[in-house]
């Protein structure tokens, strides 16, 4: 394949915190701290009021430019009948007090385990950030754009291939990836991922996500690397996941209302993926988005290998809320796990943060035994590797 392409340039995009009001205050020193938390959905900004103490104190309220609360009760109203209870535990748990979703789901079956904020898990279609790229490495693949070490030439003196670009996630590797493929190809992977369509089957208020149906005014670039034009669920993006965990089969996601429905669950196969053959070309920079990369919070030491992409960006149809995205799975001794975080708010929010959190699931899953005894895995394992 040929390794040489014109640099694209792709902005940075900044958010500036600005200074709506000053006033300075002559009275005693006063310890005071205000803030009002923004609400789900909201279109008012949160206000932050901030005393500093001194013989002359300053009086400064910002405005922050978020809609959105980084911390909520994400548990409140969830139906968890039908959930894994280990799995639910080891999903809240890890989650703590972040105000955003976790999918957990089996990649072989497509149950979902649980789901932490069934409100935001069913019905939050965002951005999917940098996850994009997932899609986009396996349309570059499959169309014959790059193969896995082709290195695409970024500058006069710098090229990366398809694992590094995922592990650091370079943006500037896929608006290249993006150019060539096209706005026509591109929406026609990312609905044959799934995007655009409900993930679920007969999930009570699922909502799906959406492809944009011309090349957004940002351009191709900018919806190959940070997902302009393009809306995602957590359930969507578990969907892919899964399919790519476990060689190509998309399974319809279902969620049991109950543990007799969990009991005589019985999988449905969607559609067939043509991806297997370049699963092993994409899954080395999922692996070292964990391992050296962008996701090097979800690794915890232990022997478990977790593949995943992290997406981190500002939603540009909500400009008030910040996302942190992490999709992810991990085989242990033959057990497929899919895990999907979601983080929606502000400062704090991020996809090296939300991988955090799925790497919590993981160890807390662990510690649970959920993959059985770890010394037996662990003999397992390393007899896998040999």
């Amino acid at each position: 394949m040929g390794a040489t392409a014109t640099p694209v340039t792709v902005p940075h995009r900044k958010l500036v915190h600005k200074v709506v009001h000053h006033t300075v205050v002559r009275k005693s020193v006063v310890h005071h701290t205000t803030t009002r938390a923004g609400v789900l959905h909201t279109n008012a900004a949160s206000l932050v009021t901030t005393t500093h103490s001194s013989s002359r104190t300053a009086h400064r309220i910002f405005a922050s430019p978020w809609t959105e609360p980084t911390y909520a009760d994400s548990t409140f109203g969830d139906n968890i009948e039908g959930d894994d209870p280990v799995v639910r535990k080891a999903a809240v748990d890890a989650l703590g007090p972040y105000n955003g979703t976790v999918v957990v789901a089996d990649p072989d079956t497509g149950r979902l385990l649980t789901i932490v904020n069934q409100r935001l898990g069913l019905k939050g279609a965002f951005q999917p950030c940098s996850t994009v790229k997932l899609v986009v490495s396996m349309a570059a693949l499959r169309e014959g754009i790059v193969e896995q070490s082709t290195r695409v030439q970024l500058s006069r003196r710098y090229s990366m291939d398809m694992t590094g670009a995922l592990a650091k996630s370079n943006n500037q590797y896929f608006a290249t990836l993006g150019q060539r493929l096209g706005y026509e190809k591109v929406a026609e992977y990312t609905k044959m991922f799934g995007i655009g369509e409900k993930a679920g089957l007969d999930i009570p208020g699922e909502e799906p996500g959406s492809v944009a149906t011309e090349t957004p005014s940002s351009g191709i670039g900018m919806m190959t690397s940070f997902g302009d034009g393009i809306r995602v669920t957590p359930l969507e993006l578990t969907s892919i996941v899964s399919s790519i965990a476990n060689g190509g089969t998309m399974y319809y996601l279902q969620y049991p209302k109950s543990q007799d429905e969990a009991a005589k669950f019985i999988p449905r196969v969607k559609r067939e993926l043509d991806i297997e053959k370049y699963i092993p070309e994409v899954k080395p920079g999922m692996m070292g988005a964990v391992s050296y990369g962008t996701a090097r919070r979800a690794s915890y030491g232990n022997p478990e290998q977790i593949y995943g992409k992290t997406g981190t960006c500002t939603d540009t149809v909500q400009p008030g809320v910040h996302l942190g995205w992490f999709g992810s799975f991990t085989e242990v001794a033959g057990k497929k796990v899919a895990v999907v975080v979601l983080m929606t708010g502000g400062r704090g929010v991020a996809g090296p943060i939300a991988s955090g959190i799925a790497g919590g699931v993981y160890q807390n899953l662990v510690s649970a035994h959920y993959f059985g005894d770890m010394d037996t895995v662990t003999t397992k394992l390393v007899s896998m590797r040999k």
